[in-house]
This record gives C-alpha cells, structure tokens and sequence, in this order.
C-alpha cells in the first residue's frame, strides 16, 4: 500500500511514521508505544546524561522488540557571556519580583549538550538502530564512529542546500522540517528565519535534490498529510505535535490545557526560550518579551535565567514560562493512547492513498 517502501526497508519498522524527539516532554513511555503501534520510537537525548540515556534505551529494549532512534544535538557549544547574561536578567527582572525571586541568586545553566566523544561512546555501547541529528551533523570521527555501529544516520534539513550538505557530508535519510513544524528549527548554514520554506513548499524540492530517503516533517498530524507527504515525494513523516496529548507523553496538566485550547493561530517562532529560533504556542513571557528578543542570549543560555521563573509559574498550575513547543497542526492534536494514534495515522493514510489511486 506504500508507495515508497524504503524507510519501512531501512528501519525495520511496520509503519514509515517517525515519532519527532521532544526533549523535556517525553521518555522512554511513549518511545515503547509508538514502537507497539508500528512506528519508530525517538528518545530525545540532547538533555540526558551518559547513564539515563542508558537507563532510558535499557527501558525500551526490556518493554519492546522494535528498532529505536536515539537523537543528538550538535550545535558549536558556546561559552555564557556575563554581560549579556546580566542584562536578560535585568530584562526579566520585572517577572522575578512578581514570583518573589531574587534575580540575581545562582541558577543552574541550561542543560542542553552537543554530541560529544562521551555520547558517542553511548551510541557504540547501546548500538541504537538508527541515530538522528539536528543542527546538522557532528565532526567527521564521531559521525563515522556512530556509523561504524551500523546504526542508520539521518538529520534535520530546513532548506534544499542543507539537505544536499547532508547526504555529501554521510547522511543515509534527510528529515525536510518545514516551518510548520514545532520546536527548534534544524538550521545549520542560515540563521535567517524570514527565508525558511513550508513543508509542501520545501519536501518535493529536496527529493528532487538527494538521493538518500526524505522524511517530510512540519504540519503533518492526519492521514490526510500523511498521504500528502508522499505524494511530494516522501518516503517518510516525522509526527510530534500530534503525539503530545498522548497519555504516554510527560506534559504537565496546566500545558494539555493549553494544548487542547490552541488554535491554528497559536504557535509562533521564538528565541526567547532557549536563544535559537523554535516553534511553539505563545505563552506570557513570548507575548511580552518576543517573540524575537534581541536581548535572548545564544542559545541554550537564553533558557538559563528562565529556569527559575518556569518552576515558579508550574507550581502556581501557569505555563507562563514553560515550552510549549507545537507546530502549526497543535489543533489536530487527539488525547488517545500513542500506539492506537500510530495505527490511526497509518490507517488513514493508507486509505487516503488508496481512494486518490482510483481517481
């Protein structure tokens, strides 16, 4: 029934449906269940130490018999700068005395590494299936290490010269994230935001640019993008926003709320949570201080002063502080347990296709 059957090929899986990796909302739970209802299973490690990746992918392999996808960041690490650190504190300063926080008390910096020899090391002992990247790849050693395991090796492309970069630079799959989708832009050769092309816009220009498999990602949460997808000339979706209000997800109650109520209209791209340029649906602090702040430091650094201010908004039952990462599609979202989401979705998909092969 699929008209492209290489990513099914390539990852052993029933389905060709990718679950996206949302770091901070998400562990091994919904990984399993999108793997017992046919899909591939992403387990965001971008934010894990060496031993609960470890823990994590132990979990999932004792729970399921399925191919898993560990995915990394790799952006160039950057030093915090004092000064500008000082100054977002002082642009934040307002909601501190709001909450009764001391802007100035010590905080833990935000926790979001790039691949490094430690977690390849992880990768070479847990010997994932398949590996994925955002923000480009990481230095030639480490990406043939990774390769070495035998694990597939995709990443995140925004633009038709990123995906090109990709496969010339050892990609087996390329992820086309267009500017629907939710949470960080995969950006890597650009930093302009105004010029990143949608999902439809973007998917049929990078398969007819590589030749590895194209996963489409970015406002696909039905059947109906499923089929669409592939009609453009995927071989594969990465789904997200859909799987969010899942049981198996670990969004806090007052962020389904917000989820649920989200309109077509909701999301927006922001730097003001983390630094760099990320989808999600506005909260206060994006409203009020962005939702592109000059004064955000670079990412992650952005996220550190809003540490505090996020955990007093939470225990207040407020997300005014909180990602809420979402693509555009936050609508379609469907509080149904995650594995009878993924048969849903490659249901109505395969019916979609079929109906358009009569016409």
């Amino acid at each position: 029934m699929w008209p492209d059957r290489r990513i099914i090929d390539l990852f052993k899986t029933e389905f060709p449906i990718v679950l996206a990796p949302m770091a901070g909302v998400m562990d091994a739970e919904l990984v399993i269940a999108v793997a017992e209802g046919g899909g591939l299973g992403s387990l965001p490690s971008a934010m894990l130490s060496a031993d609960k990746a470890r823990e994590q992918v132990n979990i999932i392999r004792q729970r399921v018999n399925a191919p898993v996808n560990m995915n990394f960041f790799c952006h160039r690490a950057v030093d915090a700068d004092p000064a500008r650190e000082a100054r977002w504190r002082q642009r934040l300063a307002t909601y501190y005395g709001e909450y009764g926080l001391d802007p100035n008390a010590p905080v833990n910096a935000a926790n979001r590494a790039p691949f490094d020899d430690a977690f390849c090391g992880v990768v070479e002992e847990l010997k994932p299936e398949v590996v994925s990247f955002h923000f480009g790849l990481p230095e030639p050693k480490l990406l043939q290490r990774v390769k070495t395991t035998g694990a597939v090796v995709m990443s995140s492309a925004t633009t038709v010269k990123e995906a090109i970069w990709l496969e010339e630079n050892g990609a087996d799959v390329v992820i086309a994230q267009g500017a629907e989708a939710g949470g960080h832009r995969g950006m890597f050769l650009t930093d302009n935001i105004a010029e990143q092309p949608g999902t439809f816009a973007l998917v049929p220009q990078v398969v007819d640019a590589v030749k590895v498999p194209v996963i489409a990602a970015g406002g696909i949460a039905d059947g109906r993008g499923i089929a669409a997808a592939f009609a453009l000339g995927a071989s594969g979706v990465q789904i997200g926003t859909a799987y969010l209000r899942c049981p198996e997800s670990k969004v806090i109650p007052a962020a389904r709320v917000a989820l649920a109520q989200a309109s077509d209209e909701s999301t927006v791209i922001t730097n003001v949570m983390t630094g760099r340029p990320a989808r999600g649906v506005a909260n206060r602090v994006m409203r009020e201080v962005g939702p592109i702040s000059p004064d955000a430091p670079v990412f992650p650094h952005a996220a550190t002063a809003l540490g505090p201010l996020k955990v007093a908004s939470e225990k207040q039952g407020k997300v005014e502080f909180t990602n809420l990462w979402a693509g555009q599609a936050v609508r379609m979202g469907r509080d149904m347990p995650a594995a009878e989401l993924t048969r849903a979705l490659a249901g109505a998909a395969m019916t979609r296709m079929s109906a358009l092969s009569q016409l």
